[in-house]
């Protein structure tokens, strides 16, 4: 069941929370040993939340919108009672006594918390061990490998990650889910690792646009502890992704440098998308103040994390992986002058997607450069996510393409800050077209 499908059958009585849960950790026991999405599982814990939940509901006391539904978190959110081991041994057994205030929003909600699901190493580039659910032999992607992996493997509904440059979008596609990043800032940060202040966003995985909607309106909220969020109302998710479009939306499509890193796959995949759509999507070149956002997100998040983590890697250098050195070691080289400048491009770009978007209601490319990659080649290449989450932009991918080797290829909308829900109202217009182009 998809997340609305089983709020649903609950409200009818047709399902209880601790059935949905047995079955989730049925599947889990199933299919987990080769997936390995899990970083940490008590199953009595869930059943107990979800016990808890059915007699509230039976009680008559007031719910809330997640209620009695599993959820997934990516193991870098403290959460007490559970380890956060942030995906390396550095911090293995870490147990805090606070929580997130994104965990006390699904408790809020009423959300069970199945557990922690797998990251790469300090949510950066080094892969642990999740294998792709479609094919073990390839990657799910980074670093929100295992909370992609849950979801697309039916472990639970839904499940949260976090994005610095393509850490949400990029393993959507790769599994096939839905990935949803919105507006930096919507969702706060407070009891997170923090790899970049500036950069660092959370995302949601999902199979419907609604389920991604329905978990991103549930731990949204302004925090001031957060420098990033904004103390404004946010956009209705679900709203939106339930929304038809009064007027047919115009796209754009812009040929990027990089471009010629898609694989063929992806790019005739695009491509057919592109012509069905026809002249509702405008092909653009590459704005100059686009052409070195690359380098400019890179250098932000290298000189951020050797300042956040410094301790830990000064205190931990022989337990970081070969894959993480090097790029400690290059951002320890950043100076603070290139790091300022590097900050002054960030807000121009920002300046110039505030001007963009006055004349397209999304941007439409690639989730990935294609297919998941063969594991233990990397986490693939988050390049055609790298220019929208500098920009703080909101990004989902949609599961709409299928590669030579039968895996998946997200096809991504990028909207306006703070109009997501203007966003998820586009991508269910694009869906619905397509549907009806293939009948």
């Amino acid at each position: 069941m998809t997340a609305t499908e089983a709020l649903t059958a609950m409200a009818s009585g047709r399902l209880t929370s601790v059935e949905l849960t047995k079955s989730c950790l049925a599947r889990i026991e199933e299919t987990d040993g080769a997936i390995e999405a899990w970083a940490f599982l008590d199953p009595e814990a869930a059943l107990a939340q979800a016990a808890e939940c059915d007699r509230i509901r039976k009680a008559g006391m007031p719910i809330g919108s997640l209620h009695g539904i599993p959820v997934g978190l990516k193991d870098i959110i403290d959460t007490a009672k559970m380890p956060t081991q942030r995906g390396t041994p550095i911090f293995a057994g870490r147990q805090t006594e606070h929580v997130a205030r994104l965990v006390e929003h699904l408790r809020e909600a009423g959300a069970v918390i199945m557990g922690k699901t797998v990251t790469t190493e300090l949510a950066f580039v080094h892969a642990n061990e999740t294998r792709n659910p479609h094919n073990p032999e390839h990657s799910p992607g980074g670093s929100s490998s295992g909370s992609a992996a849950a979801v697309a493997a039916h472990h639970v509904p839904l499940a949260i990650g976090t994005q610095t440059n393509g850490s949400v979008i990029r393993p959507a596609s790769f599994c096939g889910t839905f990935g949803f990043k919105p507006t930096r800032g919507v969702i706060s940060r407070k009891g997170l690792l923090q790899t970049s202040v500036s950069l660092d966003q959370v995302g949601c995985f999902g199979r419907t646009l609604a389920d991604v909607a329905l978990l991103t309106d549930a731990i949204s909220g302004y925090d001031q502890r957060d420098p990033v969020s904004f103390a404004r109302p946010r956009p209705d998710m679900s709203a939106g992704a339930m929304a038809d479009a009064p007027v047919t939306p115009d796209l754009a499509l812009f040929d990027l440098p990089f471009n010629d890193r898609l694989s063929d796959d992806a790019r005739e995949g695009l491509d057919a998308v592109i012509d069905i759509l026809g002249d509702q999507v405008t092909r653009l070149p590459a704005a100059d103040t686009l052409s070195n956002l690359v380098a400019v997100q890179a250098r932000i998040h290298e000189y951020e994390i050797c300042q956040h983590q410094a301790e830990v890697f000064d205190t931990h250098w022989d337990q970081i992986s070969d894959t993480l050195k090097p790029v400690i070691e290059r951002g320890r080289q950043i100076s603070l002058e290139e790091y300022e400048d590097a900050l002054a491009v960030k807000a121009s770009a920002e300046a110039f997607f505030a001007d963009f978007f006055v004349e397209f209601d999304a941007i439409i490319a690639p989730s990935a450069a294609g297919e998941a990659p063969v594991f233990g080649n990397g986490t693939g290449d988050p390049i055609f996510c790298t220019l929208w989450t500098l920009a703080g932009l909101p990004c989902v991918s949609l599961p709409l393409l299928v590669g030579e080797n039968d895996l998946p290829i997200g096809v991504q909308l990028i909207g306006p800050v703070e109009k997501d829900d203007r966003l998820l109202r586009t991508a269910r217009w694009l869906q619905t077209r397509l549907a009806q182009a293939s009948e």
